[in-house]
């Protein structure tokens, strides 16, 4: 099988020595690993450069965007800069600069692909550093595959139509994944090390997004205020519930394009329904 990763990384040099040294002493290597430097002010072009020269299978790429966090949009929009210059590949994945991997990560990737065919999306574990311990990073269910180290197999990837360049293209992936008959799983043995804990993006530009991307999911406004109230209290922000829901309202009352069929969306207000019940009784 051959793995393609592709990292973007913007201002990331803190990290990315870590990170690529991770790569770099895995048990089985990527075919290749492209790091898009997404228009960084800092040293990460020249680390990730430094590595390009030291291992034929790093490359890395430079690209001119605004500084302005736009979210979602720029980090994938970023991902296929790096998309453009792939090789044949059996697996694809976008991975950030801020994670330190298991030395046998891929070793298991492959091994767990190989042997389900019906395996769409596979990942580790997210953990962070708390008290000079290593605990995982308690924001998402563990059946869940997290942003920073997405795996995609390519008959998967095409069959979700790839990755939305918009808030929620780390949720709708697994959900369309999921209709299209795939199985998704996350090794709870891998556990990769989150140098940066994941901000919540407690803001009410990011809850505008937010509410947006649920109506573009077809969640239907229960299940968004529902979803929307779990991040608020996660948030301690009643205020921002209230933005996350006006902003699911204006999609709505504007017309805005879902970015999922109406059956798509159907099947995932069905599945995400399964999910509170499952979790209430």
């Amino acid at each position: 099988m051959k793995i393609s990763i592709i990292i973007p990384a913007h201002n990331e040099a803190k990290f990315l020595k870590a990170c690529l040294t991770s790569f770099v002493e895995q048990t089985e290597k990527p075919n290749e690993l492209i790091l898009v430097d997404d228009n960084s002010s800092d040293t990460t072009f020249e680390i990730a450069s430094s590595f390009a020269q030291k291992h034929s299978w790093v490359k890395v790429l430079q690209r001119n965007s605004s500084d302005s966090h736009i979210p979602g949009k720029k980090v994938i929009d970023a991902f296929y800069f790096g998309f453009q210059h792939v090789s044949e590949y059996d697996l694809i994945g976008k991975f950030d600069a801020d994670i330190i991997l298991p030395k046998n990560y891929f070793e298991l990737m492959k091994r767990h692909f190989q042997s389900n065919w019906k395996l769409g999306m596979c990942a580790g574990l997210l953990h962070i550093e708390k008290n000079g311990k290593w605990v995982y990073e308690n924001i998402a269910d563990k059946h869940h595959i997290r942003g920073p180290i997405k795996l995609y197999h390519k008959a998967c990837f095409n069959k979700i139509g790839g990755l939305r360049p918009e808030t929620g293209w780390d949720t709708v992936d697994v959900l369309l994944a999921k209709y299209h008959d795939f199985e998704t799983f996350t090794d709870d043995s891998l556990v990769v090390k989150h140098l940066r804990p994941t901000g919540h993006g407690y803001s009410i530009k990011n809850y505008k997004a937010k509410g947006e991307a649920l109506y573009k999911m077809r969640y239907g406004i229960v299940l968004a205020k529902i979803a929307l109230l779990k991040m608020a209290l996660q948030a301690r922000s009643p205020k921002l519930y209230l933005q996350g829901i006006l902003s699911f309202l204006g999609a709505w009352l504007k017309g805005k394009k879902p970015f999922v069929s109406k059956a798509e969306g159907k099947f995932i207000r069905h599945l995400r329904w399964k999910g509170v019940w499952r979790k209430l009784f």
